[in-house]
């Protein structure tokens, strides 16, 4: 795969992972939690802008960029199922994101965004489990309420 076929792939998972936060914001805003609205509203919109470098990066290097569709996405009802789910997400992309991030490492401009990605999603993650510890140790209701 050479690099703007990664670039092509990243740039579009990037979107999908926004598109997800996006529509989770809503789901925690109209349950009234808005600290998790907030959140997941600001990381749609930093995801967007990583997507955004990633495609202007593409063109950078004389590429087409394509919008490829995305698998269907079912919300999650509960806060805990997200993160859950999301945990596992992050995890998965880490996984995959860190052998692409190899593979261009000549491209050194390319290899820095692909790493400022992985630094973003690896806070992201531990966030995530941060979060999953907390409702672990102080219960799920207690948890949600400071959510409000």
């Amino acid at each position: 795969m050479n690099t703007i076929d990664i670039l092509q792939n990243v740039g579009n998972g990037i979107l999908s992972q926004a598109n997800k936060h996006q529509l989770v914001a809503l789901q925690f805003a109209a349950q009234g939690f808005s600290k998790l609205a907030d959140k997941y509203q600001s990381h749609a919109e930093e995801e967007r802008d990583f997507a955004k470098q990633v495609f202007n990066r593409i063109l950078d290097l004389g590429g087409n960029i394509s919008y490829q569709s995305q698998e269907a996405f079912e919300v999650p009802t509960t806060a805990l199922e997200w993160l859950r789910q999301d945990l596992e997400i992050s995890k998965n992309g880490l996984k995959d994101l860190s052998p692409l991030i190899k593979a261009v490492s000549e491209d050194f401009v390319t290899y820095d965004l692909l790493k400022d990605y992985y630094k973003d999603e690896d806070d992201d993650l531990q966030w995530t489990q941060q979060q999953l510890d907390l409702i672990d140790f102080i219960g799920y209701q207690n948890w949600l309420t400071q959510q409000l």
